[in-house]
This record gives C-alpha cells, structure tokens and sequence, in this order.
C-alpha cells in the first residue's frame, strides 16, 4: 500500500531523512516514533507530498506521489491526513467542515454529503455537535471532526502527524479511541506519536527514528520488551520511567 524507497531530504546541511526504506501493507497500521528531531512528521508528510524529497521515490496505492506527472490534489483525495493542529474553518459547523471537501472535490450532491457527515461525526461520538462551531468545541472534539473530515473522503490510507500533542490530557482518550476503531476497521494507517501504551496495543509494527534515520523496525512486543538497539533502549529507557 506504501512503499518508501531510499528516500533522502535534506534542509540546507541538515539531512533529514537519510536513505528510508519502508514498507506498509494495506490494513495495517504503523508506528513512527523516536525523539524530537528525528525526521518522524518530515517523513510522514513527505508520504501525501506535503515535503518535497530530494531523491528516492514514495509510492501510495500504486501512484508515485513525486513522479511530476503524477496529479498530486487526486491522490490527496485518497490519503486522509490529520494534523497537530485541528486546521477546522471557524465559520463553518463541525458538519459543514465535513461535507465541504466531498462537496467541493469529488462534486458529491449536497444532501449525500450531509448525510455522510453527519454518520462520520455520530460514529465518532459527535452526533450532538454536527451545529457546533469549532470555537464552541473542546480541543479533543475539534480533533475527532478532523479525522471525520479526513474520513469522508473515502481515503484508502489515513495518516496523523501526532494527533494527540495539542491536546489536554484528558482529552486525548477520546481521539486514540476513535483512531483505534479505525484500526479495528482495517484502515492502512501511519501515525506519528508519543503516547507509547497507545503504539504499543494497536500497531502491527514499530518504526523507531532517531537523526534522520529508521534504527529499528519490530513488532510492538519486540520493540518494548527487547529492543535490538542500543539507541532504541535508550529512548525506551527515558520515555518509559519518566
């Protein structure tokens, strides 16, 4: 479903990603974690063409995402992405915010829109909010109708970019519990996180980053019990009893 290919890029003299191979097969879900700066959100977002790569090649259900003849807004509409940031249109009810992308892009008759929106947001435990603005919405609210938002495109792979880092502690519970029921769907899925007992229950595979590089990729009982790396064992040793 995702293949990662020798992919280089770099900022100035800072190489941030260095030779990243990667594979992900559909309905399974990944892993991106490992310290600050390690090149975890550049090489998710470089996945839906976010990031520009200098050299290597990221492939999405088939399609080159930086092949230049590749239309990269019609592969967007299959690659739902949620950000740290809600990114929701203020003016706009929870609902709207949903149905405008269908509306707008794939020229889904209104009232089919509307329908799907409201479903999304009642999936996501939302049903009462549909006529809420964003501002009369707590953090993890706006956060779940992003992900509806990103849903109602039909996407074949979602992706977050630490989804939950913007939030209070109390309401991340919500927004990992509406992505594990993603994940119980079979959605293919890449997430960037910090929350280690979330990675660890519902990931197929860990990928530990550190300067730019994949250091180790293992299956959640591996990676937390027995990492093979000394750089991994560190992290764990920090993230883990502090």
């Amino acid at each position: 479903m995702i293949q990662i290919k020798q992919v280089n890029k770099s900022y100035g003299s800072m190489h941030v990603l260095q030779n990243i191979n990667l594979e992900v097969p559909e309905s399974h879900v990944y892993a991106l974690i490992g310290p600050s700066g390690a090149g975890k959100s550049t090489l998710i977002r470089s996945i839906n063409g976010l990031e520009t790569i200098h050299s290597g090649e990221i492939i999405v259900d088939g399609i080159s995402v930086h092949e230049k003849s590749t239309d990269i807004n019609k592969l967007r509409t299959e690659i739902g992405f949620v950000f740290q940031s809600f990114n929701l249109y203020p003016h706009l009810t929870a609902m709207e915010n949903v149905a405008i992308a269908p509306i707008q892009v794939k020229k889904t008759p209104k009232k089919q829109a509307v329908e799907k929106a409201k479903d999304l947001l009642t999936s996501l435990g939302l049903g009462e909010k549909c006529h809420s603005y964003p501002s009369q919405l707590s953090g993890g609210q706006q956060q779940r109708v992003a992900i509806a938002r990103a849903l109602a495109m039909d996407p074949a792979v979602m992706l977050f970019d630490e989804p939950t880092s913007a939030l209070d502690p109390e309401m991340i519970k919500e927004v990992l519990d509406a992505i594990r029921k993603l994940a119980s769907s079979g959605m293919t899925m890449v997430v960037v996180t910090h929350e280690m007992g979330f990675a660890r229950e519902i990931c197929d595979q860990i990928v530990f980053m550190a300067e730019g590089k994949i250091v180790e990729i293992a299956s959640p009982e591996q990676f937390f019990t027995n990492p093979k790396t000394e750089r991994a064992k560190d992290f764990l040793s920090k993230v883990l009893n502090h």
